[in-house]
């Protein structure tokens, strides 16, 4: 059995609400004993440049995940109506502020009319974004949060991909595969993936059943798994712990004919890997929703 990925101390973005917490990146086997780490906190200085965007802020009082959520909605410079959208799912231990970083915004900017409304959901500090036994998570991104962030943004409800990292890479992997047809792009960076319920991080599925359902390595391995005509990313540090099941889950799609666009990028499961591939991120994106017509 393997441990969840430890997480450091809180670190706070000057100008935000909330933290985001950089992770280390390895998993720690238990045995007999809890292995000791050491956290790294990284200083910022100074205020975040949103390079022209605009910052909504709301909540979604959720009857399906039974709270008031919070939301963070951003329309790129220059937007106007019928924009497409990104629903962006944060990680483990983080929330709808944590990807409020200089480089998406800058990233965002430059794709110019390219880019696409984004919106950042709270998904609880470990819900793994999917229905459980402490509330229907999943539904409440497919149901709540894309509904109302369209009609907010006046997106376009025709033109939507969902991304994530870590848990959110998860995440959107899993809610995609359950409602094919409903994205034009699915994407994950660094996603926590298992290929068996006794690897899985404490707290990620309520029991072995709740992880047989949302199995996204077995459902892709069985054929079940179909995300329509969706382009699909993925990426992964070449230190990170998931790597070989997020190789594993790519090499099962693209046995079964899906095409998946792949990286081994330098690095770990950490902030900085995850910042400074902003760019690709959001090039894929806005590439897919401009070929999803």
């Amino acid at each position: 059995m393997s441990s969840d990925l430890l997480r450091p101390a809180p670190r706070r973005r000057p100008g935000r609400r909330a933290p985001r917490r950089k992770r280390l990146g390895a998993l720690a086997v238990l045995v007999a004993a809890v292995s000791a780490v050491v956290l790294a906190v990284r200083a910022v200085v100074g205020g975040v440049d949103e390079h022209g965007a605009t910052v909504l802020r709301y909540s979604i009082d959720s009857r399906l995940a039974h709270a008031a959520l919070p939301q963070v909605a951003v329309e790129p410079p220059g937007a106007g109506s019928g924009r497409p959208l990104l629903v962006f799912l944060h990680g483990k231990g983080e929330d709808q502020e944590s990807n409020l970083v200089g480089q998406m915004f800058g990233e965002l900017a430059h794709l110019g009319p390219r880019a696409p409304d984004v919106v950042f959901p709270y998904g609880g500090e470990d819900s793994y974004w999917h229905d459980r036994r402490e509330g229907a998570w999943g539904r409440y991104v497919l149901d709540e949060v894309i509904p109302q962030a369209v009609r907010r943004m006046h997106a376009d409800p025709r033109r939507v991909a969902i991304g994530g990292l870590s848990m959110g890479g998860f995440g959107a992997y899993d809610l995609a595969r359950l409602r094919p047809g409903t994205f034009c792009a699915v994407g994950a960076d660094s996603a926590a993936l298992w290929r068996e319920g006794g690897e899985t991080a404490p707290g990620a599925f309520d029991d072995g059943e709740d992880f047989s359902r949302n199995d996204v390595i077995g459902a892709a391995r069985s054929g079940a798994s179909t995300y329509g005509r969706a382009r699909l990313w993925l990426d992964v540090g070449a230190s990170d712990p998931f790597r070989s099941a997020d190789t594993e889950l790519v090499q099962v799609l693209r046995d079964h004919g899906r095409s998946v666009s792949f990286h081994v990028w330098p690095g770990g499961h950490e902030e900085s890997y995850w910042d400074s591939h902003w760019g690709a991120y959001l090039d894929f994106y806005a590439a897919a929703l401009a070929a999803c017509r």
